[in-house]
């Protein structure tokens, strides 16, 4: 795919030379996979586990649990340490860690140790989905970095599709210890990717320092910003309508549409295809089309999604292939609004971009967290509660993106 993204100079002093585009987003959708394959690929591995560390169920599923808390706290700082040493250092210092810790889980013979392994790769797992948005900023403007997001979002779309078929196939042909020595030699491999190729786009006079105050008052700054929850609660509740699926899919996959645990891709691929071609749809409207009209054609498409699906399940049966063909749509939707509209929440604070994109991925693991443990238990045991609930988000997603002009305005007439 032709990509004419001039990119922007080296920073002075730096040997790393500058990556063509495409490569640039390999690389940064390359980092982005390690949180999918780091959970969708030991999935499968479950009982193989619990029989090799003589663990239970619950304390091997508490091996995610770990995961996910230690993602969720560091994905706060990820941004910040990238601000202060340097883009390049912290994506480096995190591959580094995370290879260590694959290698740990793979060699643990307990359960305790697995779990602690587990945070280990949770704590540096973050680093590249946080910084790679800050690195793209820091390297194009405008429609040049929303292309650019774009096709980094249609590469690392594969993954959660792929993530578990590989899983599996790990566990069929070696042992679960295999699927952490893959994760062990993918980080090897992206580590010396980065390290030949990977440039260093802040500046050391441009970096901020590192220090209790000026991290607390950087912290208060973002979150206490009215159009940062705005914008950034849109890009997050617009995911929430996704994983809400995600989350309940057991459920609505076996006991609803009445599939076997092998046809889970009745859902998936649905949901993967309109990531991946919403994507590219963004890609090509980057520059030809204002980011406000593009968001608003993202919201036609996941509102009319949800509404179909309300109104298909109000009146007939959970059926395939229609209770999943709202995903595509809705998945669509949604990849042609985050690009402008991530972009848009990282230049409300330029000089501490790296911060701004740590606290807006935390945003969205909370209320991704919320929906796997309270909203979608409370809403799964029902088709129309889940299709209903999917347009709740949009529509919410909708009204923060509306008042993000009249809030502008009104902070506009304070200033003056």
């Amino acid at each position: 795919m032709p990509m004419e993204m001039p990119p922007a100079p080296a920073p002075a002093g730096s040997r790393i030379r500058p990556p063509a585009a495409t490569l640039l987003a390999i690389m940064l959708a390359g980092l982005a996979m390690l949180g999918p394959f780091s959970i969708d690929t030991y999935l499968p591995a479950f009982p193989n586990i619990e029989a090799s560390l003589q663990a239970s169920s619950i304390e091997v599923q508490q091996t995610l649990t770990a995961y996910m808390l230690s993602f969720a706290l560091m994905i706060l700082w990820h941004g910040a340490l990238s601000d202060a040493f340097g883009r390049r250092n912290i994506i480096l210092g995190a591959l580094a860690v995370f290879a260590v810790a694959s290698l740990g889980c793979a060699a643990a013979h307990s359960i305790e140790y697995l779990w602690a392994f587990r945070i280990l790769q949770g704590v540096s797992a973050g680093a590249g989905v946080v910084i790679g948005r800050a690195i793209i900023r820091d390297m194009y403007a405008d429609a040049h970095a929303t292309r650019l997001l774009s096709l980094v979002t249609m590469i690392f779309s594969i993954a959660p599709a792929i993530a578990p078929i590989l899983g599996g196939w790990i566990v069929k042909f070696f042992d679960w210890r295999a699927i952490f020595l893959f994760l062990f030699a993918y980080t090897v491999l992206l580590l010396w990717l980065c390290y030949k190729r990977l440039p260093e786009t802040l500046p050391v006079s441009e970096r901020q320092p590192f220090n209790p105050a000026f991290l607390a008052q950087s912290y208060k700054k973002v979150l206490s910003s009215p159009l940062f929850h705005l914008k950034a609660g849109a890009v997050a509740l617009n995911f929430a309508g996704l994983f809400l699926y995600v989350a309940a899919a057991p459920v609505f996959i076996t006991r609803h549409l009445g599939l076997g645990p092998d046809q889970f891709g009745w859902q998936f691929i649905p949901a993967v295809g309109g990531i991946f071609l919403g994507a590219l749809a963004a890609n090509r409207l980057a520059g030809k089309m204002p980011v406000p009209r593009q968001v608003i054609v993202g919201f036609c498409f996941m509102i009319g999604a949800g509404l179909a699906n309300v109104l298909y399940h109000a009146f007939f049966p959970p059926a395939v292939p229609w209770s999943v063909l709202p995903l595509f749509f809705y998945t669509f939707g949604m990849s042609v609004v985050a690009p402008g509209v991530t972009f848009l929440v990282l230049d409300l604070f330029p000089e501490i971009r790296g911060t701004v994109a740590s606290c807006q991925s935390f945003v969205q693991t909370i209320i991704g967290a919320l929906v796997a443990g309270v909203i979608a238990p409370m809403l799964w045991d029902s088709t129309l509660s889940l299709a209903a609930g999917q347009l709740a988000f949009a529509a919410l997603a909708l009204a923060l993106w509306r008042a993000v002009g009249p809030t502008r305005r009104r902070a506009q007439m304070v200033l003056e």
